[in-house]
């Protein structure tokens, strides 16, 4: 195996490490349900892997929403991924422990290409439409055996079709067998105020996937029930020819679970960079200051006082530096 396949490897590793960890801290969460799911991918030309974290809660009996991050493996000239939300239909059978759903909505990708003219490779960033069969089977202890056909049509490249295979964990007690219908509500904000300082790896979307140590410190300041705000100064790279230093400010989405012990949030905002040391920035066009930030994040709270982090950021730039930033750390509350 080469050097560049054990890079490629390790990160596919740490993103699949960093949802496990995301959802281990979600297990006995006052949401929906949480899956992971792996399988195998068809494209126009080569057959490859692809697994899809997904967080699911429904509208009712018959219908329901979801996230996923999907990652859609290796494609030759195409490493992507990205994030899709869709919408569904829910048919319960057999006593609602069997449930036949279909989904569709937006797929928001991320690919590491061929470079169309000029450079080694491109990070480019598109839309496109993702529409899903399911079929779910829910046992009495909360766990769910699930089976998915997703179609990828993405605007700009590639179409793909994939059956994947996995399991899931109702997070929240059902009501009956089956699946929840709505999860519970609350009435308080889930943060107060947080600070948090964090130590990981930067993988730069590249085809030899370079990494170097990441550390960030972040404010959180919960807005509302479900909405959190946070600012945070972000350090990528201990090689000055990969420097970068910045600031970012995102909003949240977040949900918390176990008496307030655990949260899980999604969150997205702009990126400034204030300093930057990059041949590669140097070399390609585009803005190189101004970039987005697109989060995974979960926390546990060991007390009122002090808590622990684990996040998964995607630095979305226009450069041909996109990169993923996995850190874990601990903050103080007040």
């Amino acid at each position: 195996m080469t050097r560049t396949q054990n890079e490629r490897h390790c990160r596919t590793a740490l993103r699949a490490i960093a949802f496990a960890l995301l959802g281990i801290a979600s297990s006995a969460a006052h949401s929906q349900e949480f899956s992971f799911l792996a399988g195998a991918l068809q494209s126009s030309s080569q057959n490859t892997y692809s697994w899809e974290a997904n967080y699911r809660e429904g509208l009712g009996p018959y219908a329901a929403w979801s996230f996923s991050w999907l990652n859609e493996g290796h494609i030759p000239d195409h490493h992507r991924d990205g994030q899709a939300l869709q919408l569904w239909g829910r048919l319960p059978l057999w006593n609602e422990r069997l449930e036949l759903s279909a989904g569709a909505g937006p797929y928001r990708y991320f690919d590491t290409s061929e470079a169309q003219s000029g450079g080694e490779y491109s990070n480019t960033h598109g839309w496109g439409a993702m529409f899903t069969l399911r079929a779910a089977y829910y046992f009495d202890n909360r766990w769910i055996a699930e089976m998915k056909l997703n179609r990828v049509q993405a605007f700009g490249g590639p179409d793909t079709t994939a059956l994947l295979f996995g399991i899931g964990y109702q997070l929240d007690a059902p009501e009956g067998r089956g699946p929840r219908a709505r999860p519970v509500s609350r009435t308080t904000n889930v943060t107060n105020n947080e600070v948090t300082v964090m130590l990981g790896t930067t993988i730069l979307n590249s085809p030899d996937s370079e990494t170097n140590l990441a550390e960030s410190i972040e404010y959180r300041r919960g807005l509302w029930r479900y909405f959190d705000f946070t600012a945070s100064y972000l350090h990528e790279g201990g090689h000055v020819q990969s420097r970068r230093d910045g600031v970012a400010a995102q909003l949240w989405a977040t949900r918390a679970f176990l008496n307030d012990k655990l949260t899980l949030g999604v969150g997205a905002g702009p990126y400034l960079s204030i300093t930057q040391n990059d041949d590669l920035a140097q070399n390609r066009t585009g803005d190189g200051r101004f970039s987005g930030l697109v989060s995974v994040s979960a926390s546990y709270r060991f007390s009122d006082r002090w808590l622990a982090r684990v996040t998964w950021n995607r630095m979305v730039t226009r450069y041909d530096r996109d990169a993923d930033i996995i850190e874990a750390g601990f903050g103080v509350r007040f």
